[in-house]
């Protein structure tokens, strides 16, 4: 992003502030953005409003702002009106992920913002051009793709349509950079992007490990935590094939990729989970079962580590070789 942009002079809507949507909000608020938030629910708005507060209490607790909170909250403004977006230049929606209702919001959203004005979906799984066809302008219509919570978290996804506009999807690219993410950016749209597809491929083989009774679940997940949880941070999946010999990889592929799962539905175990009515952490039932004070430890827990791995991800960006030979060329 170039040193001239200035983000008080570049406002940005969010639609819907439940959970992803308040982090949103407060993560534009952090790189200096004006910010109109409109909550769609009714009787949601002052859950909100808290919300965001509570989300900025800890990232000042964290030393993620240069000035108090009543600083930034100045530059926000909430409300459940549609119609208070028309000045923006940036809208992000983060609603209920149901075509129908996100396609009633951007009919309605395309009359009142500008004709230029970037139009944005959090969608993680519809697709962008069956997004598109809700506005005028689709050219300027992409995802935006976070991570929970948007604040802290490094990843966000920039998702073209058939008909979005490279040039701008790089603007937003670029834009990145200045709400402290690494961007990455999905060129041709397809199901589930970048994230969820490398994802879902991890999930599925590790449904049918357990369905299969190869494993059980908590082996499952030590050998994610120690393996792919131990080296995906700083360098992902090609880079790390580099790193320890990429033939050998190559040579594994030939004999391991005929007998990986390739089933096209949910596993045995998913599906009895779901149907006896467990969403895990949400009511205690899950994968694992939790008491109410387990729901609470775990729920700290992850937040005190999304802000570890953030400083942690801070020390090894992916341009980090790139500014080490800088380094190295300025000290002659």
């Amino acid at each position: 992003m170039s040193r001239e942009f200035d983000p008080k002079t570049f406002p940005i809507g969010v639609i819907g502030l439940g959970m992803m949507g308040s982090s949103i909000a407060v993560c534009m608020l952090i790189a200096g953005h004006p910010v109109t938030g409109v909550e769609l629910v009714e009787g949601a708005l002052e859950d909100a409003k808290l919300r965001i507060k509570g989300h900025f209490k800890l990232a000042e607790e964290k030393g993620l702002l240069n000035g108090p909170t009543e600083d930034y909250l100045k530059n926000l403004h909430v409300s459940s009106d549609l119609s208070t977006l028309k000045d923006c230049q940036l809208v992000i929606e983060s609603i209920k992920e149901d075509i129908n209702i996100k396609g009633d919001v951007f009919k309605a959203v395309d009359k009142i913002v500008a004709k230029d004005a970037f139009i944005t979906s959090n969608t993680s799984a519809i697709p962008i051009s069956d997004l598109q066809v809700f506005v005028s302008n689709p050219e300027r219509f992409f995802g935006l793709h976070w991570m929970e919570p948007a604040f802290t978290t490094r990843f966000l996804e920039v998702i073209c349509g058939d008909k979005s506009d490279l040039k701008k999807a790089q603007f937003l690219y670029d834009l990145g950079e200045l709400w402290q993410k690494e961007t990455v950016l999905l060129k041709k749209d397809i199901p589930g992007f970048i994230a969820n597809r490398l994802m879902y491929a991890m999930y599925r083989e590790a449904m049918h490990l357990v369905d299969e009774d190869y494993a059980s679940v908590e082996d499952v997940d030590r050998a994610c935590r120690n393996v792919a949880g131990y080296f995906i941070p700083m360098m992902g999946v090609f880079r790390w094939m580099d790193f320890t010999g990429i033939a050998s990889y190559r040579k594994v592929m030939k004999d391991l990729f005929p007998t990986l799962d390739n089933s096209d539905a949910p596993g045995k175990l998913i599906n009895k989970i779901v149907d006896e009515g467990g969403t895990g952490i949400f009511n205690g039932k899950g994968f694992y079962q939790y008491t109410e004070e387990e729901k609470k430890i775990w729920q700290e827990l992850y937040s005190n580590f999304s802000f570890e791995i953030r400083d942690l991800t801070l020390k090894y960006p992916a341009d980090i070789v790139q500014q080490k030979l800088k380094e190295k060329e300025e000290k002659g």
